[in-house]
């Protein structure tokens, strides 16, 4: 089976700046995917091309195996699109402004009626019927653009920013839909500064830079990542007599102790093995030191991302120059195909 969205060599110029360039990735079904990237490191140019708003300048992306740029509207049909700001209307009570959107989506009678309903209780909007939408909270607003997003029922959600301006309460109910989403077997893609709250919700990160993806992989993998040479660090709590793990690992080579501290040590593990860090606590408990904790340390998700970014400032990480393209602000019909689809302005 494809992936949900799948990306290849995926550019996109506006003149001279290079807003993507040349990115792929791959998102499975069922799947939270979490965009990470600073302001202008392209994560709104590239969803906006994943929901058929934008043409890429080259390469390709498909959603569930079909091209966004040769098939749009079917590519349309199987995603619910939530942008950082939508439109809305005056005068338009929530109920109005879901049932308006429900018939542009082709749905009628009592299957329109009962769509809008299934929707409404979903988002919690039911208290919010009858409300003007455009005199709402931000996370009401939130609320009601999810609401849209998912009237027809779509496979993939591509969602900018969504926790953005939103208060603690908000962002633990949206972070709450999200997951139930997930459950039922929905592909998100959603992207946002608060690095901690993604890490809570998706299955894997996809960090962006300057237009190329740095990384793509699950938090843990950044929460536990090894230095520059492979060594892990852990923190280990005695009940009494501190010392005695210094006095244990000048004994047993194979750790390193970096600092010492009021109830024990830090040390270092040249390995990164798991089963290495358990051998050592074995070895520790054997021989009489009384551990009361011993955890692997834990980076937060923004000091990963500084780090990547550090390491590439520092050495390049082997990123690759993109192709020369001759008119790069002005795609022909060689660079990409589907030119007769005309993305749609709003």
């Amino acid at each position: 089976m494809s992936a949900a969205i799948s990306v290849r060599n995926l550019f996109r110029y506006f003149g001279v700046l290079k807003a993507v360039d040349g990115i792929s990735f791959d998102i499975p079904h069922g799947s939270v995917c979490g965009f990470v990237g600073a302001n202008g490191a392209g994560k709104t140019t590239t969803m906006r091309m994943l929901a058929t708003l934008d043409y890429p300048t080259m390469g390709s992306a498909e959603i569930c195996g079909i091209n966004v740029v040769d098939h749009p509207d079917k590519v349309r049909s199987l995603i619910g699109w939530m942008p950082d700001n939508f439109g809305n209307y005056d005068h338009m009570t929530v109920l109005e402004y879901l049932d308006f959107y429900a018939r542009a989506l082709g749905y009628t009678g009592e299957e329109r009626k009962g769509r809008i309903e299934e929707v409404m209780a979903f988002a919690d909007l039911m208290p919010l019927a009858d409300r003007i939408s455009n005199k709402l909270s931000k996370g009401m607003t939130q609320r009601l653009c999810l609401g849209r997003a998912l009237l027809h029922d779509p496979q993939v959600l591509i969602m900018d920013e969504p926790a953005a301006g939103l208060d603690p309460r908000a962002r633990v109910e949206l972070k709450h839909l999200i997951r139930i989403l997930a459950e039922e077997g929905k592909t998100i893609f959603i992207s946002s500064h608060i690095l901690s709250e993604l890490g809570e919700m998706c299955d894997t990160l996809l960090f962006i830079n300057a237009g190329r993806i740095v990384h793509h992989g699950d938090a843990d993998s950044l929460r536990y990542g090894s230095d520059a040479t492979g060594g892990v660090f852990y923190d280990v709590q005695v009940n009494d007599n501190p010392e005695s793990v210094a006095d244990w690992v000048i004994l047993n080579p194979g750790a390193e102790v970096v600092e010492t501290r009021k109830r024990g040590a830090r040390l270092r593990l040249p390995n990164p093995d798991p089963a290495r860090a358990a051998e050592v606590l074995k070895g520790m408990v054997k021989d009489g030191v009384p551990v009361i904790e011993f955890h692997r340390e834990e980076r937060n998700l923004e000091d990963a991302f500084i780090d990547i970014l550090g390491q590439l400032e520092q050495g390049g990480a082997g990123l690759t120059a993109p192709p020369d393209l001759s008119t790069p602000d002005a795609p022909s019909s060689e660079q990409h195909s589907g030119t007769e689809a005309t993305p749609p302005t709003a």
